[in-house]
């Protein structure tokens, strides 16, 4: 049955409503550190979210103190399935770009230009 749901079209704000639940980034390329979404009834969020139930893609529990009553919605793994299927490649990164992204990795505590001349 999932496999039935990854086929049809996924609206681009319900796309983004499950990347912002998985903090994936805007893109869906960034490491998920997260999974749920709180909203309350009567906002345009919480119908893309009750279509996103419909679809099988979040679940849906009922809001309490912590969420200041708004319901919480969480991400399936055919959620998931789904942001990965419509997220692209990311794009090719040049020499350059790449060193960069090494540096933001890198907890040396020295500069980017340090980082370059070698401090490590």
């Amino acid at each position: 049955m999932s496999d039935q749901l990854l086929t049809t079209a996924l609206p681009e704000d319900q796309l983004q409503i499950l990347r912002h639940a998985l903090g994936v980034g805007e893109y869906g390329w960034e490491r998920s550190y997260r999974n749920h979404f709180v909203t309350g009834p009567g906002g345009a969020d919480h119908q893309h979210c009750m279509a996103l139930v419909a679809r099988g893609f979040m679940v849906q529990r009922a809001g309490n103190a912590i969420t200041g009553g708004s319901d919480l919605f969480n991400v399936t793994p055919a959620g998931r399935a789904a942001v990965q299927e419509h997220t692209p490649p990311p794009p090719k990164l040049t020499r350059s770009q790449q060193r960069y992204q090494q540096f933001l990795r890198y907890d040396g505590g020295v500069t980017f230009g340090e980082y370059l001349r070698g401090w490590r």
